[in-house]
C-alpha cells in the first residue's frame, strides 16, 4: 500500500467564491450531446444471470449509464491487499458491449469490516466517545492515516485496472460524504489545523473569546473537539469544528480525485452532494469538483415537494457556475427512511426528473437500478421495482428515457440564466445554529425555502450565491438570512447597491463577523446605514404559532399583513424612503420593513402572500420578469438556453398563454399561442 497521504493545508473558513473549476474535463465529456440517464447498479447483489436481464430491460428504457462499485469495497477487497476484479471486468464489458457508459465509483464511504477490526483506530467516534461500528455505512474516520492509506491503495488500483477501458465516462468518488468523528486521531488533526489557522494560541483564545468561563487555552494538547460538556458549549469552538469536518471530508475527496486524474486526465470526476447537508460547505467543495452532482429526494406528499426540488436545482447550479450538473440520486417511488413512505403518483416521477432538465440537469439517475430483494434499502425503490418490467414503475421509466432521448440534442449544455441570486453560505448557518441562540423555532432552511418558495410562486427564475461572489449580473439580491458576515461580504453588498443592483435582506443578518462575534449594535453599522436604520433596540423572536401584524405595502395589496418567527424594536434612520410598520402589539409603530434607496430590511418572515408581493415589488422595481407573464398557480416556466420549459405541478388540467409558435420536443406537436397541460404535464417548446 501507499505510504499514508500528506494533508493539504486548508486552514480558513471563507470560500474564494466564483465558479467550479474550469480548463479541465467536464460533464460534456461524458454527455456527449445526451441526456445521461440511468442510475447506481449493485449487481453484486444479483447472480450473473441477472446481469443479462438488467442489459436487456436497460437498452428497452433507454439506458446509457449507469454507476458501479459505489459499496463493493468487501467484493473487491475481501480482505487486506486481496483484489477481485473479475467480476466488474466481466460487468465493464458487458456495459461496452451493450453501449452502456459507466461512471465508475471508488468504494471508500464503506469499509469492509476487517478494517475495524484489524484498526480500530479508523472507526469514527461520537461526541459522547462512543465508537460507531461497523455494520451500517460511513463508519469511517475522516483523520484517520490508516483509512486514507487503504483507500487510496483501492483508488489508485481501480484506476490503473480501469481508467484505459472504454466504457468509462466519469469518476464518482466515495458517496454522500458526512462524517464526523470526535475521536482521539480526530483531536490530534484538529490541533494541526488551528495551528495552520491562527498560527498563535494567543490568536486562537482571542477569536474563540476564551475569556469568557475560564476557557483559555495554555497549550495546544488542551484543546480537544467540543465532546460531550457538561453545559453549552464555545461556539466558536464547535464552529471551527465543523468548518475543520468539512476540510477533513474534502481532503479525503481531493486524495482520491487527484489519484484517478493521474491514471484518467480527460474524465471528469465529481461526488454527490446531499442537498442543503449541514456538514459540507459546498461552495467550497464544488471548486474541487470537474461535475457537480446532487441526491435529490423530495416528498411526493409534500405540497411543496417541486418548490424544494427546484430549490435544490437552483442551488446545485449555481455551485457548479451556473453550468449543467448531474442529478445522481433520486427515488423512482418510495424511499425506505420517512416515517411513512409513499409512492409517487403516476406522472409525478417524468415531471420532477423534467424539471430538473429544465433547471440545468445534463445527467438523470437514480437510486438505483434494480430494487435490493436484502439488506437495510430493500424496500426503497429501484428503476425496476419489485413488480419487475410490467411493474407501472418500470413502464414510467421507459417513456422517461424516450423522452429525453428525444431532447438531449436541444438542451444539454444549455444555461438557464436567472435574474435573481439568494445568498446562502455555511459558515453563517453553522453559526447561527449554536445552542445559545435567541430561537431555537428560526431554522436557517425553512427560512431559506420561504423566500425562495415566494420567487418560485412569482415565477421568477433563481440562482443561489456566495455573499463573497461577484453579484453583478443580477439584478435582485436576496438574503434570507446571513447571521455571520465577514467584512469582505459586508463591503460586497455595499458595492453590489451602490452599482445600482436591489438588495432585499431578512432579519438576524449582519450581527457577527466570522469568528461569532456580535457586531457592535446587534447589526454591523454599515448595513444598518445601507438599510437606513438608527438603532437596533431589541430583537424580538416569536413563540410557535404567535404572530405580528403590519401594515401593507405601498402600491401592493393592502390591509394587515402577519409575520410569523421574529420581529425585531428597530429605529428608522431620518434618511429612511419608506417605512412599513407593525401595528399593535409591543412594536406598534416601529418598522416591520424598511427600504432606503434600492436597499431593503424585512425585519419579521412575512406570511406567504406578503412575502410574494414585496419580492414581486422589488423584482419589478429591479426590472426582473418572468419568463411568461399570467401563468396558473403551480405553472412553472424555465427557459434553459432556446427551450421553453412549461411544467404543470398541478392535478388538474391547465392552460397557459405562450405567445408565438413553437414544437413540442416531447411530441412533435406545433403550439401556437395556448397551451394545454394535463396533470403533472410537461411541454419542452422550441421556436
Amino acid at each position: 500500500m501507499p505510504e499514508p497521504t500528506t494533508r493539504a493545508s486548508t486552514g480558513g473558513p471563507a470560500p474564494t467564491g466564483g465558479p467550479a473549476p474550469t480548463g479541465g474535463p467536464t460533464l460534456a465529456d461524458a454527455t456527449r450531446g445526451r441526456v445521461l440517464f440511468g442510475g447506481d447498479y449493485n449487481p453484486e447483489q444479483w447472480p450473473e444471470e441477472v446481469w443479462h436481464e438488467d442489459v436487456r430491460l436497460m437498452k428497452e428504457a433507454g439506458v446509457n449509464s449507469v454507476t458501479l462499485g459505489v459499496f463493493s469495497w468487501a467484493k473487491l477487497e475481501p480482505r487486506p491487499g486481496a483484489r477481485e476484479f473479475g467480476w466488474l471486468d466481466t460487468l465493464m464489458d458487458l456495459m461496452h458491449d451493450n453501449g452502456i457508459g459507466v461512471v465508475l465509483a471508488t468504494p471508500t464511504s464503506s469499509p469492509p469490516p476487517w478494517m475495524g477490526r484489524l484498526h480500530p483506530e479508523t472507526l469514527p467516534r461520537d461526541e459522547n466517545g462512543q465508537v460507531e461500528w461497523w455494520g451500517s455505512r460511513q463508519h469511517f474516520s475522516h483523520s484517520s492515516d490508516t483509512y486514507r492509506r487503504y483507500a487510496a491503495a483501492i483508488t489508485e488500483d481501480l484506476a490503473a485496472r480501469y481508467g484505459g477501458h472504454p466504457a468509462l465516462t466519469m469518476w464518482h468518488i466515495n458517496n454522500e460524504y458526512c462524517t464526523y468523528d470526535w475521536g482521539d486521531e480526530a483531536a490530534a488533526t484538529f490541533r494541526d489545523w488551528l495551528r495552520k489557522k491562527y498560527g498563535t494560541l494567543d490568536a486562537l483564545n482571542e477569536a474563540w473569546g476564551t475569556a469568557f468561563w475560564s476557557q483559555g487555552y495554555d497549550g495546544w494538547h488542551e484543546i480537544l473537539p467540543p465532546r460531550r460538556a457538561h453545559y453549552m458549549k464555545n461556539p466558536t469552538h464547535v464552529l471551527d469544528f465543523k468548518r475543520f469536518t468539512s476540510d477533513m471530508l474534502l481532503e479525503c475527496y481531493v486524495i482520491e480525485r487527484d489519484i484517478v486524474r493521474r491514471h484518467t486526465p480527460h474524465l471528469p470526476v465529481t461526488t454527490n452532494f446531499m442537498p442543503m447537508w449541514v456538514g459540507q460547505d459546498a461552495w467550497r467543495w464544488a471548486e474541487e469538483e470537474d461535475v457537480v452532482s446532487v441526491d435529490i429526494y423530495p416528498d411526493p406528499r409534500d405540497p411543496f415537494g417541486a418548490q424544494n426540488g427546484a430549490l435544490i436545482q437552483d442551488m446545485t447550479r449555481s455551485q457548479a457556475g451556473g453550468g449543467p450538473w448531474v442529478l445522481m440520486e433520486q427515488a423512482a417511488g418510495p424511499v425506505n427512511w420517512r416515517g411513512v413512505n409513499h409512492p409517487k403518483p403516476r406522472g409525478l416521477n417524468r415531471l420532477w426528473s423534467l424539471q430538473a432538465v429544465a433547471r440545468g440537469a445534463d445527467a438523470v439517475c437514480y437510486f438505483q437500478w434494480r430494487q435490493s430483494r436484502q439488506g437495510a434499502e430493500k424496500f426503497h425503490s429501484g428503476m425496476v421495482s419489485h413488480a419487475g418490467e410490467q411493474g407501472r414503475t418500470y413502464q414510467e421509466i421507459k417513456r422517461l428515457g424516450t423522452e429525453l432521448a428525444a431532447i438531449g440534442a436541444e438542451v444539454t449544455g444549455n444555461h438557464v440564466h436567472a435574474g435573481v441570486a439568494v445568498l446562502f453560505d455555511w459558515n453563517s448557518w453553522w453559526a447561527g445554529a449554536q445552542d445559545g441562540r435567541l430561537s431555537s423555532e428560526v431554522d436557517l432552511p425553512q427560512v431559506v425555502r420561504s423566500w425562495h418558495r415566494a420567487l418560485w410562486e412569482a415565477h421568477l427564475t433563481t440562482a443561489f450565491a456566495h455573499p463573497e461572489h461577484d453579484l453583478s449580473a443580477y439584478r435582485l439580491v436576496v438574503v434570507p438570512q446571513l447571521y455571520l458576515l465577514t467584512d469582505t461580504a459586508i463591503e460586497n453588498l455595499l458595492a453590489y447597491v451602490r452599482g445600482g443592483g436591489t438588495l432585499v435582506s431578512g432579519f438576524l443578518t449582519g450581527v457577527a463577523d466570522e469568528d461569532d462575534r456580535v457586531r457592535p449594535g446587534g447589526m454591523d453599522a454599515r448595513l444598518r446605514d445601507l438599510f437606513g436604520i438608527r438603532t437596533l433596540h431589541e430583537w424580538w423572536p416569536l413563540d410557535a404559532g404567535e404572530e405580528v401584524e403590519y401594515e401593507g405595502l405601498r402600491g401592493a395589496s393592502r390591509g394587515t399583513f402577519r409575520g410569523t418567527l421574529w420581529s425585531e424594536e428597530i429605529e428608522a434612520a431620518d434618511d429612511a424612503d419608506e417605512v412599513i410598520a407593525y401595528k399593535g402589539g409591543e412594536l406598534d409603530g416601529f418598522p416591520a420593513v424598511l427600504r432606503k434607496g434600492r436597499a431593503w430590511y424585512v425585519s419579521t418572515l412575512p406570511e406567504p402572500a406578503a412575502l410574494r408581493g414585496l419580492l414581486t415589488r422589488a423584482a419589478d422595481d429591479a426590472g426582473v420578469r418572468p419568463v411568461l407573464d399570467g401563468l396558473p398557480d403551480g405553472v412553472e416556466a424555465v427557459r434553459r438556453g432556446d427551450v421553453l420549459f412549461v411544467l404543470n405541478h398541478g392535478r388538474d388540467a391547465v392552460t397557459v398563454d405562450v405567445p408565438g409558435t413553437h414544437r413540442d420536443l416531447l411530441t412533435g406537436a406545433t403550439v401556437t399561442g395556448a397551451l394545454s397541460l394535463g396533470r403533472y404535464g410537461v411541454a419542452v417548446l422550441k421556436s
